[in-house]
């Protein structure tokens, strides 16, 4: 399978974790990276929407979990056997297929057990009392399968019973006496061409008379079978073989296992993991949307790599990545963040600079490579690099910054103030999100200070004034998603970035007024003056306070 790149921001995406994620999965295409495609973790902010509009540039598609699921790990479909397939034809299909294991189906391909190579080999096996070796569970259909078959008379053919196995390969008067104590009514007789031997074996009225070598029964004895309820066989085998064939005639539903463990082709592969690990049975059955066996998955699946691949942008802590982060392959970070605790498997190429925007660094990479972006592409870095650094005002912003936006407005053809502002003008309007949960999660990252877990969201806004109309319930939100999540603070930075300054909304425990160290207006309100970066201004100084 064609591994898959996604190059992918944050759970709670902004502008520049977007347009960062599109530009940078573009320039890994110029440089020939197969596969790679943008994505994104979470819904877009007006922000965003305004901005991919505005650039007719498609959405990029969501991903919520990208857990390793059982699909990316099964490798070829499952050989199926029916429950009465004979276990000789069952052992001739583990050799061809070189399997251990075989699902036992139904007719609409639904699962009956599993079928594993020990317990057909088991049938190889003579048991060492004699009265057990000639005992013969099967069915009449089964029998004559495995022996492949001519029925010349037939009675009651998949009716499941123990025969006793009788080979007439003696003299008549030592074959009369060995079955002469027998239940006739449960021999299985296999002969050759012996007329007496075959009289003998109708008349008594025997459950299954085979004749081996091709041969065949005079139409007086076969008419006799009829009245006696004799099912007469014919077939091509010799004795010997006939024999062998007939102990190996037992039906596949009568020696698989019952209690096999099954996963859907949708399961997480940590499912698969722990029933294979825990579940008794060396394999588990793999069932597609309707409930059929489309494969089977042993412990060696579990070190199968898994094709999809992720590139991170604008992020580098697992807790703000996309779900199952931790369980797939990372192949890249491209960051302008603090670093947190990360740890890989292998080197990576992890590239963070303290720029203000991942749509920065982005940039710079193209330069690096000697490319320049396409137009869209030149007018999504500049937006992304526009919205982290506040219309170039926030703190964070460099002189690098500053002459990437003039470099990506000639590229894109927009002017960089006029756009931005467009930009934060469309952003801005709080009433457009569906809830005080949405404004609050549309960007809003975790951080840990010691031992104390806090969050904080961010919103810019041209004036305070709908803010202080909606406060009250933005109040309520952050306290049920303090609770919710277990947190020590969780807060909403709103930034007006007309008059540069922001207002902190948060609720935390009772030290948090003293802690915190800004003004407060009002309780859980805080002025913060000067403050435009959450990344670069606030977030620091709180984890300084909190982590004291």
């Amino acid at each position: 399978m064609e591994p898959l790149v996604y190059v992918v921001g944050h759970k709670h995406p902004d502008t520049d974790s977007i347009c960062s994620a599109i530009g940078y999965a573009r320039l890994r295409q110029l440089q020939g990276l197969t596969g790679v495609t943008a994505a994104r973790a979470g819904n877009l902010n007006r922000q965003t929407e305004f901005v991919l509009k505005h650039l007719v540039v498609d959405v990029p598609p969501l991903l919520t979990d990208v857990s390793p699921r059982v699909r990316d790990l099964v490798r070829s479909p499952a050989v199926t056997i029916g429950g009465e397939t004979p276990l000789a034809i069952v052992l001739e299909q583990l050799h061809h297929h070189d399997v251990r294991l075989l699902p036992v189906i139904d007719e609409e391909q639904r699962p009956q057990g599993l079928m594993m190579l020990k317990r057909a080999a088991e049938g190889f096996l003579l048991p060492s009392d004699e009265s057990a070796s000639r005992r013969v569970l099967t069915s009449l259909a089964a029998l004559q399968e495995c022996l492949q078959g001519r029925a010349l008379n037939s009675i009651d053919d998949r009716k499941l019973e123990e025969l006793e196995l009788y080979v007439g390969a003696m003299a008549f008067e030592s074959f009369a006496e060995r079955v002469a104590h027998c239940d006739p009514r449960r021999l299985l007789i296999i002969t050759g061409d012996r007329q007496e031997i075959q009289a003998h074996a109708v008349n008594l009225g025997v459950r299954v008379l085979v004749i081996t070598g091709g041969g065949t029964i005079s139409p007086e004895l076969l008419t006799m079978a009829r009245q006696k309820q004799v099912t007469v066989l014919s077939t091509n085998f010799d004795t010997a073989t006939a024999a062998w064939r007939a102990r190996l005639s037992t039906p596949a539903h009568c020696l698989m296992e019952r209690n096999c463990p099954t996963v859907g082709l949708l399961d997480c592969r940590e499912d698969l993991r722990l029933k294979l690990l825990h579940g008794g049975c060396p394999g588990v059955l793999v069932l597609d949307s309707a409930g059929k066996v489309t494969a089977v998955a042993t412990k060696s699946d579990l070190l199968v790599e898994t094709p999809l691949k992720l590139i991170l942008v604008d992020h580098n802590e697992l807790s703000q990545a996309v779900t199952g982060a931790d369980r797939v392959e990372i192949l890249e970070v491209i960051d302008h963040h603090r670093l947190g605790n990360f740890h890989t498997e292998k080197p990576i190429r992890f590239i963070n600079q303290p720029l203000g925007s991942t749509c920065s660094l982005v940039a710079s990479l193209y330069r690096q490579a000697g490319l320049e972006p396409e137009k869209e592409c030149a007018g999504l870095l500049l937006a992304g690099l526009l919205s982290d650094t506040v219309l170039l005002k926030s703190p964070t912003t460099t002189d690098i910054d500053r002459e990437l936006a003039s470099w990506l407005g000639e590229l894109a053809q927009l002017d960089p103030q006029n756009f931005g502002q467009e930009m934060f003008a469309a952003g801005s309007v709080l009433s457009a999100y569906e809830s005080t949960e949405q404004l609050i999660l549309s960007d809003f990252k975790e951080y840990r200070a010691g031992e104390r877990l806090f969050g904080v969201g961010q919103v810019e806004v041209v004036g305070f004034e709908e803010f202080h109309g909606i406060k009250q319930a933005l109040r309520q939100e952050l306290a049920d998603l303090r609770q919710r999540r277990g947190m020590s603070a969780a807060g909403l930075l709103v930034t007006d970035i007309v008059r540069e300054t922001s207002l902190l909304l948060a609720d935390g425990e009772a030290d948090l007024p003293y802690r915190i160290g800004y003004p407060e207006l009002e309780p859980g309100l805080y002025e913060l003056q000067d403050v435009l970066s959450r990344k670069k201004q606030l977030v620091p100084h709180l984890l300084k306070v909190l982590q004291g």
